[in-house]
């Protein structure tokens, strides 16, 4: 067994003579003991790859470009249980992670147990003044959740969110323009390497057990 900057390269034990190139994996752990998702960011490219959706008054999904009669409210997802999300570390190596529904569902209640629902970030840079979240709730059917009745469609498990954003600098030139599309977020994540057999079986190696600040 022997690193690679990719990844772990495997000797194939039906075949000596190939190797097999897979990439590390880590699920994301929630630790009662650190901050957890202490804030959600507003970004150009959110590592869930969906975009947030602006709500009317009269509550039905709008075209950024043609808001007429504005609430200022953004609704999208922050975590999809299970959705595999690649990463690099400060060495340049890739790898990816994923977060089971139960952590999604305690990374989400101690985000508001814990009063971040104001933090929220430009590019996870910059802290914006004058947004706050409204709104947090856990997918329990896809089908008959509310965010069904915007056009979105999400598995059991997933955070969705709704963010009141009365900032007008980010709403007109931000939101308005498309330059920024959905919830990305900042916490602190323990990681546990998942070692995957030659055979696609999983199993959790408690080896490799480490707290990092991602943002996601």
């Amino acid at each position: 067994l022997s690193t690679n900057p990719k990844g772990i390269i495997k000797c194939n034990k039906n075949n000596p003579n190939t190797t097999i190139l897979y990439m590390k994996t880590f699920e994301g752990k929630f630790n009662k003991d650190g901050k957890g998702v202490f804030a959600i960011s507003l970004v150009n490219a959110p590592a869930t790859e969906e975009t947030f959706i602006a709500m009317s008054k009269q509550e039905k999904a709008i075209t950024l470009s043609k808001v007429d009669g504005e609430q200022k409210i953004l609704m999208g997802l922050v975590l999809q249980p299970n959705q595999m999300i690649p990463r690099i570390d400060e060495s340049g190596n890739e790898y990816q992670m994923y977060f089971s529904a139960e952590t999604i569902k305690q990374y989400s209640e101690n985000f508001f147990k814990s009063g971040f629902q104001l933090n929220s970030k430009l590019e996870h840079e910059t802290p914006i003044e004058g947004v706050s979240f409204v709104e947090s709730w856990i997918v329990e059917n896809p089908k008959v959740d509310k965010s069904y009745n915007f056009g979105m469609e999400y598995p059991k498990g997933s955070w969705i969110a709704t963010m009141k954003v009365d900032n007008d600098d980010i709403w007109n030139n931000y939101i308005k323009t498309g330059e920024l599309l959905g919830f990305s977020i900042d916490a602190m994540v323990e990681l546990e390497e998942v070692k995957e057999e030659v055979n696609f079986k999983s199993e959790i190696n408690m080896n490799e057990n480490k707290s990092i600040l991602t943002k996601i």
